[in-house]
């Protein structure tokens, strides 16, 4: 069974074991946690993770963000992040969500179910009528997962499309 359930103190030593394998920066999401220890994570990247999604010690120019996990049965395979509501650089750039799947587990349609499942709860909390999101223009699977749940490309640039899907399902 899919599901996505957002970081928690419960799942904190799968959400370690994933975070800290997932690499620093692939297709434009980055992971500032790569490599990290299990003591670190424990005592400060799952705590940020919690404080970010409450809206608390946020960085400068840095929104509040919800961090979910995409769980198959008892195995995260994808990790997915909501930024609550979009300042000027998200606006232009990454926009409300960004996503990610373990490698062993792409090409099964698990992006494409995790990104339906994130927009589920995106549209409980963004305010803006659309939600933004941006692909690498190599990066075809992922523009796939984001048609197929309704996207559509409104802008692209030399690396990069931009996508809008309705907040309302249609």
């Amino acid at each position: 069974m899919l599901r996505l359930r957002e970081a928690n103190p419960a799942d904190a030593e799968k959400e370690w074991a994933f975070v800290r394998d997932m690499p620093e920066d692939e297709n434009g999401l980055t992971n500032a946690w790569h490599g990290v220890t299990r003591e670190d994570f424990m005592r400060k990247a799952l705590p940020a993770m919690l404080a970010f999604a409450r809206g608390e010690n946020l960085p400068e120019g840095y929104v509040p963000e919800t961090v979910f996990f995409l769980w198959q049965d008892d195995t995260i395979v994808g990790q997915f992040r909501i930024r609550h509501f979009l300042c000027e650089s998200l606006r232009t750039g990454a926009g409300h969500i960004g996503y990610f799947i373990a490698k062993p587990f792409r090409g099964r349609g698990l992006g494409t179910e995790g990104l339906r499942l994130t927009l589920e709860k995106a549209r409980e909390i963004i305010p803006e009528d659309e939600i933004y999101l941006r692909v690498n223009r190599d990066n075809p699977a992922s523009l796939r997962v984001m048609l197929k749940n309704d996207g559509r490309i409104v802008s692209e640039e030399e690396s990069h499309f931009f996508v809008r899907i309705p907040k309302l399902a249609e």
